[in-house]
């Protein structure tokens, strides 16, 4: 059959049958449309961050969910009530007029609520880590109360030092890659509720080798089941969710503002950021795409020190204005040629974990080299001296800037 003869047909089946085949399209339609789990993301906020006034999911036993909020409302409280008020004014005198409101966090982990803490003007944020962000549907498989209890402590313990140092341990991120609650996705949408953000949809996608974004529909959710999403390191915890459940998209707004207009989005990508692991997949031509983009990193394992990770810093070099950080930023070597300037605040003498020494001694002459701005919060790592057998506990930060033409 002809393509012209085809298209005939279906017009007169549709005048034969106008409510038949429009009900037919509608159901073909639906069938390849992305996957939304709006409804999971909303049950998993109001159980996991404690806030709202709807009933709780999946008939779950309130007294539990009651001793976990006792603790986790407090964490919530001292990042919105005294983190958040130390930080927020301080990073702002830090961004340029017209720094860009498309955001990259690489080495971000589950820190949305950072993201949005140092570019609470950004309409899209995008984090990379080896974490993958977790399946929601999982929340409706609890059955009792004590494992209710044991998934929401694990949430509780696994979030406590981002929210009371600013800080996620990779042990902690590791645990949140199994079980009942997903870890990343309660991380996202406690960052929402502590920025007054509410979700509006979550979708699930890949990457294809050309830098295309491919959503999974409920078809391809359902052949991927069983197919559990792939470790992303040697000594990482394998994840025991689906693959199809390794990459999401949050889309927010601030509450009670029109979705239609102020709508955000967040992605949040699995993978290794290592050169070898990034020329398999199209991450960086989907980042390029993107244009000029604002950065920050923080508590990275100083991966950026490294040359096996050359891949991701020429990428921010190549396409951020702004980059906020910890020493685990760009080292002056790389950034002074590129076109960068940098600014110091706190102190730094040496890095938290064995790291380059000749890096080291780098951004020691750095820090030494500009006069002493005080640092008032921490952001990421703290210096790596010690205090007898303790860290001393001192802050610092690192701004990346373009300089002017």
């Amino acid at each position: 059959m002809t393509a012209a003869l085809t298209t005939l047909v279906v017009l007169a089946l549709a005048a034969a049958a106008p409510e038949a085949f429009t009900a037919t399209a509608s159901t073909a339609t639906a069938a390849a449309a992305p996957a939304d789990f709006i409804a999971e993301a909303r049950a998993l906020m109001r159980t996991v961050t404690c806030q709202g006034d709807d009933a709780l999911p999946h008939g779950f036993d309130e007294a539990t969910v009651a001793a976990y909020c006792k603790k986790q409302s407090k964490a919530i409280a001292a990042y919105r009530d005294r983190y958040l008020p130390l930080a927020a004014p301080f990073l702002a005198k830090l961004r340029p007029a017209g720094t860009p409101t498309t955001v990259v966090y690489p080495f971000g982990g589950g820190d949305l609520v950072s993201a949005l803490t140092t570019y609470p003007e950004a309409r899209d944020l995008t984090t990379l880590s080896l974490e993958h962000a977790g399946d929601p549907r999982r929340l409706s498989a609890i059955t009792s109360k004590e494992q209710l209890a044991d998934s929401l402590e694990l949430i509780r313990s696994t979030s406590s030092g981002l929210l009371y140092a600013s800080d996620s341990k990779t042990e902690n991120l590791m645990k949140g890659q199994r079980g009942e609650i997903p870890g990343q996705l309660a991380f996202f949408l406690t960052a929402l509720a502590i920025h007054g953000f509410e979700p509006i949809s979550l979708r699930y996608f890949k990457i294809e080798k050309n830098g295309a974004l491919h959503y999974f529909t409920p078809g391809e959710i359902a052949a991927l089941q069983g197919q559990e999403a792939k470790l992303l390191r040697g000594k990482w915890t394998e994840p025991d969710f689906s693959m199809a459940f390794s990459n999401s998209e949050l889309t927010f707004v601030k509450k009670g503002e029109d979705p239609a207009t102020a709508a955000r989005v967040h992605r949040h990508i699995a993978w290794d950021l290592s050169d070898a692991a990034l020329a398999k997949t199209g991450i960086v031509a989907w980042l390029e795409a993107k244009g000029t983009v604002a950065a920050m990193t923080k508590a990275a394992s100083y991966l950026l020190w490294r040359d096996d990770f050359s891949r991701v810093r020429k990428y921010l070099l190549g396409h951020m204005t702004l980059m906020i950080s910890d020493s685990t930023g760009i080292p002056p070597h790389w950034a002074t040629p590129a076109g960068f300037t940098q600014e110091t605040y706190g102190s730094f003498e040496v890095s938290f974990l064995e790291a380059s020494e000749s890096i080291n001694a780098e951004f020691k002459e750095l820090w030494g080299s500009q006069p002493v701005r005080k640092l008032p919060f921490r952001y990421g790592y703290i210096d790596g001296v010690k205090d007898g057998d303790k860290p001393a506990g001192r802050y610092h930060l690192l701004v990346t800037r373009k300089a002017a033409r």
